[in-house]
């Protein structure tokens, strides 16, 4: 009898000492000219983006021996919760921070492209502005409205399904992964606009999840307002680019298509009460 093997690939053996080539998309301002400079890098054993950008700011000066300024870049946690330090790296977006150079780069001379976000304004060179992410979820009221209920006593039981169900949606850090990649979501720097954009897939699957929330779901009309109006629900195109790059395997799909549903519902109750 043969058994189908069921081991994982091999990862690359990173050859020590070696150099690497960081090529890295500048800007030094929101309007200012874009340029792209090389550096190069030896990289540490188990070194990820983060700590080969800090080896060029210590020393910024480029393969042809030019001196620049440091690289700016944003930057939290460092163990893939926060969300800030998201760029797009070898054209996929994805967090620095996890970035393993011994598996993007394990051979003498290998290149690893850097470059910001492309549907946030850039603040300079890779950090960007997410503050059109962060306003959605104020749009949607991605909250549990717990004010003045202190004295109430204990909230609504919920069950183990329920709770499992919920907690992968609530392990989104609002990295922006899910806006990059997605056809529908643009750049959009004027913040009296953004009420009519796209809203992303991030606020639909807080919205979701807050409305299966037993005390969150006193909200829900408001959610559903919000995202069957201009920029919500209906504008998305099914991509499905979200849920392939989310970097918590969030179900995002399946949370748009909820929202979906609800909002019809919601709909053609409201149509009905007037």
């Amino acid at each position: 009898m043969t058994h189908a093997s069921h081991a994982l690939p091999a990862r690359p053996v990173a050859k020590p000492g070696r150099t690497v080539r960081f090529r890295i998309k500048r800007c030094d301002g929101p309007g200012k000219p874009v340029r792209w400079e090389t550096f190069a890098v030896k990289p540490e054993a188990g070194a990820n983006i983060i700590s080969c950008l800090q080896q060029i700011a210590a020393s910024p000066i480029t393969v042809d021996g030019q001196k620049t300024t440091p690289v700016a870049w944003d930057s939290g946690c460092l163990e893939e919760v926060c969300g800030a330090c998201t760029m797009v790296i070898n054209g996929k977006t994805r967090q620095s921070c996890s970035c393993l150079i011994d598996e993007y780069a394990p051979n003498e001379g290998d290149e690893i492209t850097l470059e910001p976000m492309s549907k946030f304004p850039v603040v300079r060179d890779l950090w960007v502005d997410r503050a059109r992410l962060f306003d959605a979820l104020k749009r949607v009221k991605a909250w549990v409205p717990i004010d003045g209920t202190y004295s109430l006593g204990a909230g609504p039981r919920e069950s183990a399904e329920q709770s499992e169900s919920r907690y992968v949606m609530s392990t989104c850090m609002s990295c922006g992964c899910c806006l990059e990649a997605c056809p529908q979501y643009q750049i959009e720097e004027n913040p009296e606009k953004w009420p009519t954009s796209f809203i992303g897939a991030h606020a639909m699957n807080q919205a979701r999840l807050f409305n299966e929330h037993a005390t969150g779901a006193v909200l829900k009309g408001a959610r559903l307002d919000t995202l069957m109006g201009e920029g919500g629900v209906n504008d998305c195109g099914n991509a499905q680019n979200c849920v392939q790059v989310c970097p918590k395997h969030i179900p995002l799909t399946e949370s748009i298509a909820t929202i979906g549903r609800s909002v019809t519902i919601h709909a053609v109750a409201r149509w009905f009460r007037g």
